[in-house]
Parts: structure tokens; sequence; C-alpha cells
């Protein structure tokens, strides 16, 4: 615990955040455009954020890092920012004037504003975000976002995580030890493995393990190989994420009302979008989340020390799913120090306080996905994409692989393609990429198709991960 700290718990927000590899896989309606639409309007207000100092705990996935750092993203970006967005937003504009909605039209040109200001921002910092964010990204993660309890061999376990922390490492300098699991999705097996590798801790959604609302989400766990484990707490997390959650307020702006070129101009309600009626919902739900934390604190403390509490979500929703959500976290960030309310970064507030043992025993796998299980990546209506990914591991595990074999199979790998796949919302996107890089696994990929992954994992770890 900091000297002269008060034991009187604490508020962590985690934000992870993460892009499968699109670059070059599409651009419309499903692939890059996923990306730039992200940037403009999650990771750059999310930087704004973190530089006037909001203690946010930041994960970076290294696939969404490779992305950003890749050669050619600096100008599509800024072609997305500065050409694309600026006629899209005019079109719709001049459409909706000449129907006479007249208040519509106004929140087009409004958006238009925001994408210019996302244009100057990306100009201010060259196009290096991932330079922008190097002092606040403290959590990796692995390398393309894995599902790893439905790995078929440690070795891919290895691939994974070794690849992200070197990743971590070489654009980010400091590496604490803490490490998201792509899907909060664990399994006890894994812990060996993740300790081997240096991580030190974790958060996992332990709700219906511990029980929902117990005290025992609101301290962390120490498993017996020596690895951490952050419970979020999932009362605060519905808060936000549930389909009731607060982003389902009438007043806030609608993501799913969508113009000819899909931008947004109206509120839940169906009525036109009003960003004064919006920033004063906001301030409202951002009291009503710190006084939930408070209360939340206050009812363990007779029996957790010092209680926890985590938030952690992903950064997509805020900015681009929640359009008022960046501002949402800047009023949390000044509502809690108004009222006293201790937020800290995850790896302080874990270093502050002794972890109790895990409990026993752990079921096989938790996420936080349906049902808290593995169901969204291996139920039936999506079991082709283990198989695939096992298949793939096993033959290169036995038959031995190159480093462009291994960057098919970490591209493979992605959890998003059973993710999208479940939620039937790409059509057969998910499908084609999955069935592309098992080809590039097994060696049957023309090499165009393999040139397009040529950004993906430069830290790639292959020594001894996949020898025969």
């Amino acid at each position: 615990m900091s000297p002269g700290r008060r034991r009187d718990g604490s508020l962590a927000i985690v934000l992870h955040t993460h892009m499968p590899f699109v670059l070059g896989h599409g651009s419309w309606p499903f692939g890059e455009e996923w990306l730039w639409e992200a940037v403009a309007t999650s990771y750059l207000p999310i930087l704004d954020l973190l530089d006037g100092g909001a203690p946010l705990t930041l994960s970076i996935t290294p696939v969404l890092a490779d992305q950003l750092e890749a050669p050619q993203t600096r100008e599509l970006c800024r072609v997305f920012l500065e050409e694309l967005r600026p006629e899209t937003h005019r079109l719709d504009a001049a459409e909706l004037a000449a129907d006479g909605r007249v208040a519509e039209a106004a929140q087009i040109d409004l958006s238009a504003a925001r994408y210019a200001s996302a244009a100057e921002r990306w100009r201010e910092i060259d196009g290096d975000l991932v330079g922008a964010l190097a002092q606040h990204a403290s959590w990796t993660s692995a390398a393309t976002h894995q599902l790893l309890p439905l790995a078929a061999v440690d070795a891919a376990v290895r691939l994974q995580v070794q690849t992200g922390i070197a990743s971590q490492r070489r654009r980010f300098g400091y590496w604490g030890g803490g490490f998201w699991l792509p899907e909060c999705a664990h399994s006890p097996w894994l812990d060996r493995v993740l300790v081997e590798s240096g991580v030190r801790s974790t958060v996992v959604d332990w709700t219906d393990v511990l029980g929902l609302g117990r005290p025992e989400n609101l301290t962390p766990h120490r498993s017996p190989e020596g690895l951490v484990f952050a419970p979020l707490d999932r009362q605060l997390v519905d808060l936000v994420w549930a389909s009731d959650g607060y982003p389902s307020d009438p007043g806030y702006r609608n993501h799913h009302g969508l113009t000819t070129h899909h931008h947004r101009a109206w509120a839940n309600d169906g009525e036109p979008y009003d960003e004064q009626r919006a920033s004063e919902i906001v301030k409202r739900d951002a009291a009503a989340f710190v006084s939930a934390v408070i209360e939340r604190l206050n009812e363990v403390k007779g029996s957790v020390a010092d209680p926890l509490a985590v938030f952690a979500v992903d950064t997509e929703l805020f900015g681009h799913w929640w359009h008022e959500g960046v501002d949402w976290l800047a009023a949390v960030v000044a509502e809690a120090s108004e009222r006293g309310l201790v937020i800290e970064q995850l790896d302080q507030a874990l270093a502050g306080r002794k972890p109790t043992a895990v409990p026993n025993p752990l079921p096989a796998a938790t996420s936080w996905g349906r049902s808290r299980t593995l169901e969204t990546w291996s139920s039936p209506k999506v079991a082709e994409y283990p198989v695939r990914i096992r298949a793939a591991e096993l033959f290169l595990r036995h038959s031995g692989a190159g480093p462009e074999a291994l960057r098919s199979l970490l591209a493979l790998q992605a959890s998003d393609w059973a993710f999208l796949a479940d939620a039937e919302s790409c059509g057969e996107y998910p499908n084609e990429r999955a069935n592309a890089h098992l080809a590039g696994c097994l060696g049957q990929l023309e090499s165009a198709g393999a040139d397009l992954l040529s950004s993906l994992a430069p830290d790639l770890q292959e020594a001894a991960l996949f020898s025969p």
C-alpha cells in the first residue's frame, strides 16, 4: 500500500484496446474501415483523456499495434479522415437538408467537425498513434487475441503470450507483468505457462464462481503458481455494458440509426440528436456511477480490507459504439476526484494489496462471454472455428513451421472470427478470413495473400515453440 494511503478502497478502470488484423483485408462494410473509425472516434479521444492525466489502465493488443505501425497506415488513415469522411458527411447533410430535415443535417455537420478534429490530431502526432500512447500502455495481451483455453498445445499458448510480451517490451519499454487474457478467458492449466513467460497479473470474470455481488469480487486472488487475478465487478460493468445500461438512454446518440452514408443523426428515442441534452445525461450518469462504486466499496468493507473495484471493458465502446462514452469517462474521473473516490492504475492497485487464495476448485474455463463460459467461441454454431485452429496447431507442431506459416496461424487463432460468426453481424467475412489463414498455415496460400500479413507480428517468437 502506498505510504499514507487510507484503506477505504479504490476503483480501477481498465480499457482493453483491440482490433483484429483487418489491414489489407477488405475496406467496406467489413475490414479496414473498422480500424480508421476506431482511431477517429475512440483511440484519439482516449489519447487526449490520458494525456490530460486520467488514471486509466490501458492494454493494447500487439495485433492492433502491428496495424497502427504498418508503413501504409499513416497515409490510409489520413485519406479516410481528410478526404473520405468529409465527402460522405457533405453528401448526407445535403440529402437531409433537401428533405427538410434541418436538425438532422445540422447534426451531420457537427459529426463532420469531429472527424476534422480527429484529422488535425492525426497530423499533430504525425500518424504515430503507437508512439503517442507509449507512456500510457502498461498492459499487453496475446499476440492476435487467441482464446487461450481452446489451444491444442502449450506451444500455441507460448507463441501467443511470448510474442505479445516481446511486442510490449519493444514498443513501450515498460511492462510490469500485466497481461489481458483475450475475452477474459481463463483455465487453470494456463497459469503455469503464463507465469513461466513472465506474466504476473490478469483480469478475470469470476462472477459465477464467486457469486454476483459477493465481497470476493473486490479483492485480488493468487493461484498456487503465483499468478494474481483481479476479478472484474460485474455489477459495475453492467451499469454500462448491459443492454439496458447507460448507453441505452433515450437522449444518447443512436449507434444503429444510420443515414445513407452510415452517419448518425438521431437519438435513441428517434428524435434528432441534441448534444446539449446528451451532455446533461452524461453528467447524471457519471455521478450515478461514482455513487454506485462508493456504495459497492462501502458495503464490503467489513469483509474485505481495502477493497478494489475493477471496471474493465473494451476501449472501442467509448466514442465509437457509445458516442458520449469518452465524455462520460472524463466526467467519472472528475466526479471521483471531487467526491474523494481514488482511481488507481491496476498495477499500482495490485501492488498495494495482499491477494487471497483462488477458489478451489476453479471451473475448467471461464470468460466474460455468454454464460461466462467459452460458449460464444465454441458452441455448435461456431464449432468449426476452434476445430480449424486446433488442427492447424497440431499440424504445425508435428510438421515444423517457418515464420510465414506461424503468422498465418496467429491470424487464424484470433477470437474475433468465431465471435463475429456467432453474432451473425458480418456475413461471410469471418469465415472467409479463417479459411484463408488456414490455407496459409498449410502452405496453400498464394504469395499475394501472405503479403497481406507482412505487418503482422514483427516480434514473432518462434524459437523452440513449434519445432517437430
